[in-house]
């Protein structure tokens, strides 16, 4: 026990922890990211809402997402530890260094880029999960469902809360830059073969989603959906 404990607590063991629950966030954004898209029927919102209501109601999914919270924090956590013995280390910033020439800015900005998304979700979370799963929303669409879609397009009448979720969604895209990979690499999931398509799908990932994401708001601020 004492071992693994050990190891958990080495900086290697940090990093894995950080590989594995950033993948697992990674699953989150995709499933989450499909569900959102649904807006795009531009159909009212009855295909969102569908959707948002069985997210909402279904005890599988429920579930795991008190394991995506511990997940969510665990990864926090582990990140502000790594970042801690970071500086410890090396307690004095030196011009010229290497690590500057030898790895990309993002990669570097890991720290800020994660503080800025982690900002957007507490604003995320006030705007549409508190008041889905607590303060109840007014309304119901045609099918009978809570009118999460009428929220939205309450939310992102505003310029700035567009603005604050584009730039959010731009933090997200490069911190996945460095995630995607940096989560394989540290896991030893490296190959000669497969290791490139690996970098190509995480760096379209790492764009597709955050686009995906940031058009939402955008079409609903300019009227191209209803």
């Amino acid at each position: 026990m004492s071992s693994k404990s050990g190891f958990l607590s080495s900086s290697i063991g940090k990093k894995i922890v950080m590989g594995l629950t950033g993948l697992f966030l990674i699953s989150f954004l995709l499933v989450h990211c499909f569900v959102n898209a649904l807006i795009f029927f531009n159909d009212g919102g009855l295909m969102f809402n569908t959707g948002a209501h069985f997210m909402g109601h279904n005890w599988i999914i429920r579930t795991m997402e008190i394991v995506l919270f511990l997940g969510l924090l665990l990864h926090i956590y582990q990140a502000f530890i790594l970042t801690m013995e970071n500086r410890k280390a090396r307690p004095v910033a030196y011009m010229g260094s290497a690590g500057n020439v030898n790895s990309s800015w993002y990669s570097r900005s890991m720290g800020l880029l994660g503080t800025l998304i982690l900002l957007f979700l507490i604003i995320h979370l006030a705007h549409f999960w508190v008041k889905s799963r607590f303060t109840g929303l007014d309304g119901e669409d045609v099918n009978g469902h809570e009118n999460l879609y009428a929220v939205m397009q309450e939310t992102f009448k505003h310029a700035w809360v567009v603005i604050v979720y584009v730039l959010a969604m731009v933090s997200l895209a490069y911190h996945l830059l460095h995630g995607f990979q940096s989560a394989f690499q540290t896991l030893g999931l490296n190959h000669k073969k497969y290791t490139p398509l690996i970098k190509s799908i995480g760096m379209w990932f790492s764009v597709i989603i955050p686009i995906i994401f940031a058009l939402m708001p955008i079409a609903l601020f300019a009227n191209l959906i209803k």
